[in-house]
């Protein structure tokens, strides 16, 4: 999911998580006296001081982020003024995805960005999904009439909603089977309230969310979405009952993290959840890709520790049929 203003966390790739560029100091250690000795030996206990002081800034343990400090560069500014116009930013999101996509839609978050607010969004009703949309501003004005967004993230956003809804048996078996995971093991998903805020992934759980393209299914979806949107659950499946899908194109993106601060991925769960995926029965069919973190997120962009993960991911990723 990509936004040329503001990147939610699934930006990039499903799986990877951006690194923390940590400035380091190079020394070159000429010949010289016992002063130059010091000096470098300071400058080197100094730079680490200062790579755990950003370390501590930006990384918080799971169980505590909310989406608090998520970021967008040169956003500072527009914060101000979505927080100061709130209802006429939130009136105008919903009013967007009415006209747009005949979609209610509940208000979790505002983000400035560099030229305007980023405001993630959840469906109201039975087919359910996470996304988001973009209000312009123009000096102080917010363009409230101009408001944006990628189609294509919100018409996948859609399709898994519909996807979710149609085979609801084999999602809750899945997230049957990894609620008893951590409750065993000491492991731990995101909290609801950052899937909400900084979320904006489709369909999405604490520990998974799932993408899927335009023609992972026989049937039109998005089309059939703008013509029925009211829908139920029956409904679409009745409308499905023929359809053909391709697991290859429906990715599911499991990601969790280590119960514990300052404790690495452990391996042997990693090998657990890896072949309870592979044996489960009645799972959704689709492409998982998994990723077990260490405890610590990145504040500003809602990523696990690149450094400290495992994972099972493509091109070795587990398909399901």
């Amino acid at each position: 999911m990509t936004t040329p203003y503001l990147t939610p966390y699934r930006e990039a790739h499903p799986l990877k998580t951006k690194k923390l560029v940590i400035p380091t100091l190079i020394l070159s250690i000429l010949l010289g006296g016992c002063s130059i000795l010091e000096n470098d030996h300071q400058g080197t206990s100094s730079t680490k001081k200062e790579q755990e002081k950003h370390y501590e800034n930006n990384f918080i343990s799971v169980q505590k982020y909310t989406g608090q400090g998520y970021w967008s560069e040169n956003g500072e500014r527009n914060n101000r003024i979505a927080e100061e116009n709130r209802n006429q930013v939130i009136q105008a999101v919903k009013h967007f995805f009415q006209t747009n996509y005949k979609t209610e839609v509940k208000v979790h978050n505002l983000v400035g960005n560099e030229n305007g607010i980023t405001v993630f969004v959840e469906s109201i009703g039975e087919l359910h999904f996470y996304t988001y949309a973009v209000v312009p501003i123009k000096g102080n004005k917010i363009l409230t009439d101009r408001v944006w967004t990628q189609k294509e993230d919100v018409d996948d956003a859609i399709r898994t909603g519909i996807y979710a809804l149609v085979y609801d048996q084999q999602f809750k078996n899945l997230d049957n089977y990894i609620q008893k995971l951590v409750l065993k093991d000491p492991i731990i998903g995101l909290r609801q309230e950052a899937v909400e805020k900084v979320g904006g992934n489709g369909y999405s759980t604490p520990y998974y969310y799932v993408s899927m393209t335009r023609d992972t299914v026989s049937v039109d979806l998005n089309n059939l979405y703008l013509k029925h949107p009211k829908w139920s659950s029956d409904e679409w499946k009745k409308a499905l009952t023929t359809a053909k899908i391709d697991p290859k194109l429906v990715s599911i993106a499991v990601q969790l993290y280590m119960k514990k601060p300052d404790e690495k991925p452990n391996k042997s769960i990693m090998n657990e959840i890896v072949s309870g995926i592979e044996k489960g029965k009645a799972f959704p069919q689709g492409s998982y890709n998994i990723v077990l973190h260490s405890n610590r997120i990145n504040k500003a962009t809602a990523r696990g520790e690149e450094k400290n993960e495992l994972e099972r991911a493509n091109p070795n990723q587990i398909i399901k049929y």
